[in-house]
């Protein structure tokens, strides 16, 4: 250990409440930084999963004009040639075919307009939730016909119970009049009223019958193992699809451009946060400037006898560094190793929002929302102290250099 470091680890007790205060302060800030940041991450992965898992997937292969349009002329028209790419990637943990049409949906006393959707009911389990969302009745099996599941403020709206008649009404895609009756078998709630207001499901086949669609779909719907996958997935999908004769017409799309509010949401509530956390840094920053600022009065003829007896003034800054340095990384490791050990409880048992405010409500999470230890979560925070603190320390720490020997020494 070189003699400067002695001397700074001497010089931080010399005033040890001071120095306690001022890691305090460090500790707490870097103890809520990787929480927070735990938080958020887990809470985007939490919000972005549970909203994949209602409606859109992970991944989608559709038609190229099909997302800006919605027209039910732009199909996939052989489904299992594309699934037959999607079975060999591994990073898949299961897919689905839909189909999609907009219709005037009669209850015996009223008509709404709604997107009616064709789901494979069996393969429908394993992307979404909406099975484990039913609240009245039964999700739909797999040799049902003429069935359907509905969303409960649609069900409210049309005044229909289970095992009521409901009669479709709409355009074919070879341009006849598509027509069929279904019996409501479920009543599903997701907690997103537009979702619930406005979605009907039925199964794959009795869609195909009813809007002659033969054997295409709209949408393969895929779900990956993790959302870390998800690129990795896409990029494999494209070059695939891209080698296969006649297949370009089809496109993949990932969850940020199939939910570009979602992911806007995230982008400005991870804005906000980081206003915050920079404007707590700041004031840690500026606990250490008043730290060191104070010490360099204190010490000012202590620093012109060191300087008179042959210290050089990049010696003492140096030293006053190493001081600053030194109580930083003391706050900073006792905030990782608490933020961590905070963040891990509740990693596992989770933080209640049971109440469901209006913001997690509309992306269906009214459960639990659980913090995620990354090495992201747990760096960036400490590391943005770290360096702020640095700065922070390097003004007092220079001003030494201006100190005169004599004037310091007779300084009052």
């Amino acid at each position: 250990m070189s003699i400067e470091t002695k001397m700074a680890w001497r010089n931080i007790w010399r005033n040890p409440r001071r120095t306690l205060l001022t890691a305090c302060a460090i500790t707490f800030a870097t103890v809520l930084l990787v929480f927070m940041l735990s938080f958020q991450f887990g809470s985007y992965e939490t919000m972005i999963n549970t909203s994949v898992k209602i409606s859109t997937g992970h991944l989608q292969v559709q038609a190229v004009a099909y997302q800006e349009k919605k027209s039910i002329q732009f199909v996939i028209p052989d489904p299992q040639v594309i699934a037959s790419v999607v079975d060999r990637i591994p990073q898949v943990a299961a897919y689905t075919f839909r189909g999609q049409a907009f219709c005037l949906i009669s209850s015996a006393d009223r008509t709404y307009g709604v997107v009616v959707t064709g789901i494979d009911p069996q393969k429908e389990a394993r992307v979404s939730r909406l099975k484990q969302l039913v609240r009245e009745g039964d999700f739909l099996a797999g040799n049902d016909r003429n069935q359907a599941v509905v969303g409960k403020l649609l069900a409210k709206n049309l005044r229909a119970k289970i095992g009521d008649e409901l009669t479709l009404l709409g355009q074919g895609r070879d341009g006849s009049i598509a027509a069929t009756v279904v019996s409501v078998k479920g009543i599903f709630r997701t907690g997103i009223d537009n979702f619930d207001r406005a979605a009907l499901q039925i199964p794959l086949s009795t869609f195909q019958d009813t809007f002659s669609m033969d054997q295409s779909v709209h949408e393969i719907i895929i779900i990956g193992k993790s959302l870390a996958d998800v690129a990795g997935i896409k990029t494999q999908l494209q070059n695939a699809i891209s080698t296969l004769e006649g297949r370009k017409k089809l496109k993949t799309l990932d969850w940020q451009e199939l939910m570009p509010g979602l992911r806007q949401a995230i982008e400005m509530d991870l804005i906000s946060g980081l206003i915050f956390y920079g404007l707590l840094i700041i004031v840690v920053a500026f606990s250490i400037l008043n730290t060191f600022l104070m010490a360099i009065f204190e010490r000012t003829r202590e620093f012109g006898v060191m300087m008179a007896i042959g210290t050089t003034p990049r010696r003492l800054t140096k030293i006053l560094l190493l001081e600053s340095m030194t109580i930083t990384l003391i706050g900073i490791l006792a905030g990782i190793g608490i933020g961590i050990g905070v963040t891990a409880y509740f990693q596992a048992h989770g933080i209640d929002f049971s109440g469901g405010s209006d913001l997690l409500s509309q992306f269906g999470i009214t459960g639990r929302m659980y913090p995620k230890l990354s090495l992201l979560s747990v760096a960036i925070g400490p590391f943005m102290v770290l360096f702020f603190t640095f700065f922070a320390a390097l003004y007092p720490a220079l001003k030494i250099r201006r100190l005169q020997p004599v004037e310091a020494m007779t300084a009052i």
